[in-house]
């Protein structure tokens, strides 16, 4: 058992200003870690056996169920004085967003090469092509999650993975979920020498969702909030489909796409 929380009082403290820089993608890239925001993402991250570098806690605010077994969590590893108590200002200077409840932590990042994807035999993926804001990716994984998905490959992404912002829009689900990152032609060619079926939502896919069989070893290919799919996916071999919109709108929020597409392919599949 670990030492109790030491206690951090300033702004100027070198770990908290250390914290505060992981707030930019190219520090998070230099250091290899990342910033894990909410008691349920932490506590889901230590599931997945995700290394803890430290963490900060408020007496304050870290009341609820969930951020008092965090803190048990975290001060059984042993971690000494990586552990820190700090005032609610402090800890509202290290959190990445205005929903803390109290409990912040460095991790350092997962792994997200395409060649430590391990597949089922009939893999169910997603790939998100050029999506740039954290918010719609942790949507999506999200989504995949609860649809059962195998994983979640980023092709070409203008976000990281691990953005804290994307972290806590997926519930945390993004450390229980296989995750990778690659160019989109790395991608589509890492597909196909799978043997998996790709289908691309395109706005003007010939095939209704609904119409097409979404059964066996399938990519679900779903491009960025302005541009859509680039041309990597017009292969003879990709399959366009598209969602019914009777309305003004062409399109939904890739996010939003991304749960029909899933569920009905989930539909399809059980």
């Amino acid at each position: 058992m670990s030492e109790p929380f030491v206690e951090l009082t300033s702004h100027a403290n070198p770990r908290v200003r250390a914290v505060v820089r992981l707030r930019e993608r190219r520090e998070r890239e230099a250091t290899g870690m990342t910033i894990v925001d909410g008691a349920r993402e932490i506590g889901r991250a230590l599931d997945a056996g995700v290394q803890l570098v430290e963490a900060f806690a408020s007496v304050e605010m870290a009341t609820s169920a969930d951020a008092l077994d965090a803190i048990a969590r975290i001060n059984a590893l042993d971690l000494g004085s990586r552990l820190a108590w700090v005032s609610r200002p402090l800890l509202e200077k290290v959190a990445f967003g205005d929903r803390s409840d109290g409990i912040v932590a460095v991790v350092a990042t997962p792994s997200i090469g395409l060649g430590e994807l391990v597949l089922p035999r009939s893999p169910f993926l997603a790939v998100i092509e050029g999506v740039e804001k954290p918010g719609n990716l942790g949507a999506v994984l999200r989504s995949a999650d609860g649809a059962g998905l195998d994983a979640v490959i980023a092709a070409d992404p203008r976000t990281d993975l691990f953005n804290p912002n994307a972290i806590r829009a997926s519930l945390g689900t993004i450390f229980s979920m296989p995750v990778a990152s690659a160019t989109s032609v790395e991608v589509l060619e890492w597909l196909r020498a799978r043997g998996v079926r790709i289908v691309a939502a395109r706005v003007d896919g010939a095939e209704i969702h609904t119409a097409l069989d979404l059964r066996g070893p399938l990519a679900i290919v779903l491009g960025s909030e302005a541009g859509g799919l680039t041309g990597t996916w017009e292969a003879p071999d990709v399959t366009p489909v598209r969602l019914p919109m009777r309305g003004v709108a062409d399109s939904l929020n890739v996010s939003v796409a991304a749960a029909v597409l899933f569920y009905e392919a989930l539909r399809q599949r059980s």
